[in-house]
């Protein structure tokens, strides 16, 4: 008889909203592979994890956050936006994958990233734009989130080698658990066209 896979847990509390910095390293490498048209809009800033390092890059960021974490514009829902701000071209970000308190569940998690990456196409779709989000590699895999990716136009997916650690706590801050990837949808490529892949760190 096959025992059962533990569950493999990371001893920390999860954090209210998903609210997990992403760390400079992960930005950069997508900007070392993938060149952006226009301004770009960050619509779960968080903190500016990802809009500084923009803008380090030489692009004007639109930032915001449905809650208030001291950077870009607060209160601004994603799934209220009907289009994207003046003069973006872009959306880059790190989507909450689900509630991040004590209610979340798998089903909840997974509907509320499907909804975001749904509506994320549908914006950049109206804008010819293109939508590059931060993923874990094994979430590409699943059957509603390979339907729903094969229905845009995905340009390149960028695979981590390395994986993210999202708490730093000196010695006793562990590897992370997960591979993540960036998928790069744009608009303004032939459709036809066959999404590259590239593996980075």
């Amino acid at each position: 008889m096959r025992s059962s896979r533990p569950v493999h847990r990371s001893g920390y509390d999860r954090k209210a909203d998903d609210y997990y910095p992403t760390p400079g390293w992960v930005t950069a490498c997508l900007l070392r592979h993938v060149r952006f048209r226009g301004a770009v809009w960050e619509p779960c800033c968080g903190d500016g994890a990802i809009a500084r390092v923009l803008q380090d890059h030489g692009y004007s960021v639109t930032a915001s956050d449905a809650a208030e974490y001291g950077f870009g514009l607060a209160g601004m829902n994603f799934f209220d936006c009907t289009a994207f701000p003046p003069d973006c071209g872009a959306i880059v970000t790190n989507p909450p994958y689900g509630d991040g308190g004590a209610a979340r569940t798998v089903s909840n998690a997974s509907a509320g990233m499907l909804g975001f990456v749904r509506h994320g196409l549908t914006l950049a779709q109206q804008a010819g734009g293109q939508l590059a989000l931060l993923v874990r590699f094994q979430w590409i895999a699943g059957r509603r989130a390979a339907e729903l990716i094969s229905s845009g136009p995905l340009q390149t997916v960028l695979v981590l080698t390395r994986r993210i650690r999202w708490f730093e706590m000196g010695e006793r801050t562990k590897t992370g658990q997960h591979h993540h990837a960036w998928l790069v949808f744009d608009y303004a490529c032939d459709p036809r066209q066959s999404p590259r892949i590239v593996f980075a760190e």
